[in-house]
């Protein structure tokens, strides 16, 4: 795994040189390793949103990447710091949520505490585990340290509500993941619950302000300019749109309402 990708996200922005700290610690660690900005534009502490990019991006990426994610707005607390492997991949960072979206998505093998101080920096600030943690034990993994050498398996982990969905007998239960650029409204109900609930052609949402019953389009240009839609995006979750408009403003969503899709 010597020329192993690793990728970073995180809420640090590229003022400051945090992200150059983990870059150098990987490269000290692992020179051969190629590192992928995945993103650094993370609003400062939304797990919810730095969950939703890395489980958009990661399953572009080839199989055996190491995904490092650092949101993380409870540093220094007694929150574990973790190793999770699935089918794909590995994702390193904090146990907030903020790995759990994208993992949950390739199945889960195992999930390791990272406690073995020999592939961590000598000295582990209390504020930046993503140089002093993170950075180190994707760098050794990526040198082909086994994950089980980083600390023991551990088997529960915390799965906040936006990784999460409810279903009731003609009803699922979820919430906003995210807002994009377009005013796009992102929910973290799946392609596959839609199809679970035989929804083809019409989807009746209630959000926080409105019911309504939207046609299932294929292409946002299937209704007229500035009329609302459903849509199944392109990271297969359903998407509450208006074509060329902005279906946040226009409903008063954001992150984080509840979103209910039910059959009439």
């Amino acid at each position: 795994m010597s020329r192993a990708i690793i990728t970073l996200t995180s809420d640090f922005g590229l003022k400051d040189p945090y992200v150059a700290e983990m870059k150098a610690v990987i490269l000290g660690i692992n020179r051969k390793a190629t590192v992928v900005d995945l993103t650094h534009e993370i609003e400062k502490f939304n797990i919810r949103m730095g969950a939703y990019m890395l489980a958009s991006a990661s399953p572009y990426f080839p199989k055996g990447t190491i995904h490092v994610a650092v949101v993380d707005p409870s540093v220094g607390t007694k929150r574990h710091p973790i190793l999770i492997q699935t089918r794909k991949s590995f994702y390193v960072g904090p146990d907030n949520g903020v790995l759990i979206l994208a993992a949950k998505n390739e199945g889960i093998q195992h999930i390791y505490k990272i406690a073995n101080r020999k592939l961590m920096l000598p000295k582990v600030s209390n504020t930046f585990h993503g140089r002093d943690m993170f950075a180190p034990a994707a760098a050794h993994l990526s040198s082909g340290i086994p994950p089980e050498e980083f600390g023991p398996e551990i088997h529960k982990v915390l799965t906040p509500d936006f990784a999460k969905v409810t279903k009731r007998k003609n009803l699922f239960m979820g919430e906003v993941m995210h807002v994009d650029g377009f005013g796009n409204i992102i929910t973290n109900i799946s392609e596959n619950d839609l199809k679970t609930m035989k929804i083809k052609h019409k989807v009746n949402v209630k959000l926080k302000n409105a019911r309504l019953e939207l046609k299932l389009c294929k292409a946002y240009a299937e209704v007229e300019q500035k009329q609302p839609l459903a849509i199944i995006g392109s990271h297969n979750f359903l998407e509450i749109s208006i074509n060329q408009g902005d279906a946040a403003t226009f409903f008063k969503v954001r992150s984080g309402d509840k979103v209910t899709v039910f059959l009439s």
